[in-house]
């Protein structure tokens, strides 16, 4: 069917892409059959693909996709089915969607992902969502009465989220199951010597020369076959050239930060300096456990498309020791933003270079302060693949009151607020976004900075009420020593 000529008709336009995939949704068609019967004088538009065509309301199997987007933009409202392209496609051309989504129940669709996906984008006010024909109905008319409700600005803080809403990943990113835990390979499986590939560990490092020293003895230590070469990336700092070594299975490479300076400039200077296939990361006051390394290699060896492997670590604070390790072996871009997942923590980081060179890019050096940058890095390697995670303890990480961010309020607050401007996917994971909100509320009231930090705090619990960081930033802005609240929780391993 062609799509008819609207030119001279200047009836309101109700414009519905029902999808063009082989899921056929009648119920939907049914409904809008129905409203454009009783309603004559406004115009109904049917995108239905493999579903049958309307028999009321006018209908096209397909609409070339430049017309579709004009035509969303002439709607005064937009009916979708709950696909995240289609969703997209018309929050970028200006208009909320009215979304339906098909019902396995219903026999609609294999599962219920789509159910799913459009309550979450209907609690983070990104959709209408219409389960039933008399809601429809309701919402199809208040869009007639009230234009400027379902309009949005394409340019501002929606245009932004419409991006985010990238066409046919929202599904696998945020609803998809929790997929099926998979067996990590065993390093005694891997090759044998001369098998096992080369190793480049960057180690960013400023004032701290004993710590520095006794990192590097652990990596040196290293129960693996193949060559480790460490690289130290000076930052803020004169280099000390005698550590480098040459020659050996354990050189050492002395470098100072070449890119912006920070945490995130020192690990792109390394990581650009390495001439190996696979990369470490591992700061300068923390140390590697004896078989650290060779596990990690051997799930990369056994799975070519993995991208990056992480471990358990043990948290070292005064004089107590706390164990942190994820009882999983795959990590999921929305589990990422569910939890920051502490556990993974950048010295456990072991990536494939190729993945930060020429995938999802290196380390950000946009970052206020550079805090957070290791989170901000997974985040986007979890986007093209599931991380993997060894479930065993393999790094000793020290906490400590040097610690580069310790009193940096500020600039945490900062950087915080960054993270969640450039993932609007927050929003869509109500838990996530109170998390980094309760953390900006704390930092602001660490600062000073009352006032922000109460708007941040009731910014944390009207996303999700039981977010204990909100009840701690307001303890620390009426009195409490958020020092006090540090070390406190710093003695079970955990942070804010």
């Amino acid at each position: 069917m062609t799509l008819p000529e609207t030119a001279a008709d200047h009836r309101p336009l109700i414009l519905a892409t029902v999808g063009t995939d082989h899921h056929s949704f009648a119920r939907l068609i049914e409904w809008l059959d129905a409203y454009a019967a009783d309603h004559p004088e406004i115009r109904v538009l049917v995108q239905h693909g493999a579903t049958r065509a309307p028999t009321t309301a006018e209908g096209t199997d397909f609409i070339e996709p430049t017309r579709l987007a004009a035509l969303m933009r002439e709607a005064a409202a937009v009916v979708t089915h709950g696909g995240p392209a289609t969703i997209t496609q018309a929050r970028r051309a200006g208009r909320l969607p009215i979304a339906v989504a098909r019902d396995p129940e219903l026999g609609e669709h294999v599962d219920d992902h789509q159910l799913r996906f459009v309550a979450r984008l209907d609690r983070a006010r990104l959709v209408r969502s219409c389960c039933s024909q008399q809601q429809l109905t309701a919402t199809l008319d208040k869009a007639l009465d009230q234009p400027a409700d379902f309009r949005l600005d394409t340019e501002g803080t929606d245009g932004a989220t419409s991006t985010a809403l990238q066409a046919g990943r929202m599904i696998d990113l945020l609803t998809a199951a929790v997929p099926d835990q998979p067996p990590i390979p065993s390093a005694e499986e891997a090759p044998r010597d001369s098998g096992w590939p080369d190793v480049t560990v960057v180690v960013p490092t400023r004032d701290r020369p004993e710590l520095l020293r006794r990192t590097l003895r652990s990596i040196a230590a290293q129960d693996y076959p193949g060559r480790v070469i460490s690289v130290v990336v000076y930052d803020h700092d004169d280099p000390d050239v005698s550590l480098a070594t040459a020659g050996g299975d354990r050189p050492v490479r002395v470098l100072t930060n070449a890119s912006t300076p920070g945490l995130a400039g020192a690990r792109n200077t390394g990581i650009l300096a390495a001439r190996t296939d696979l990369v470490a990361f591992c700061d300068d006051d923390d140390t590697w456990l004896p078989g650290k390394l060779r596990t990690q290699v051997a799930v990369l060896l056994a799975e070519p498309e993995t991208e990056v492997v992480c471990c358990g670590i043990r948290v070292v604070y005064d004089r107590t020791e706390a164990r942190r390790v994820l009882d999983r072996t795959a990590v999921t871009f929305a589990d990422l933003l569910r939890s920051r997942l502490t556990e993974l923590h950048p010295s456990t980081f072991l990536i494939r270079r190729e993945a930060l060179v020429k995938g999802c890019g290196p380390v950000s050096e946009t970052i206020p302060g550079s805090y957070g940058e290791d989170y901000e890095l997974l985040l986007r390697l979890a986007r093209r693949a599931p991380i993997r995670n060894i479930p065993e303890e393999g790094v000793r990480v020290l906490w400590h009151r040097n610690s580069h961010f310790s009193g940096r309020w500020q600039t945490i607050s900062t950087a915080l607020r960054w993270l969640l401007a450039q993932y609007p996917e927050f929003r869509l994971v109500r838990r996530g976004f109170a998390r980094v909100a309760g953390q900006i509320a704390f930092a602001e009231a660490a600062s000073g900075r009352r006032g922000a930090s109460l708007e941040w705090a009731l910014t944390t619990l009207r996303a999700h009420p039981a977010e204990a960081r909100a009840y701690l930033a307001l303890a620390v802005a009426g009195g409490l020593p958020a020092g006090l609240v540090l070390r406190t929780l710093h003695r079970r391993g955990k942070g804010v």
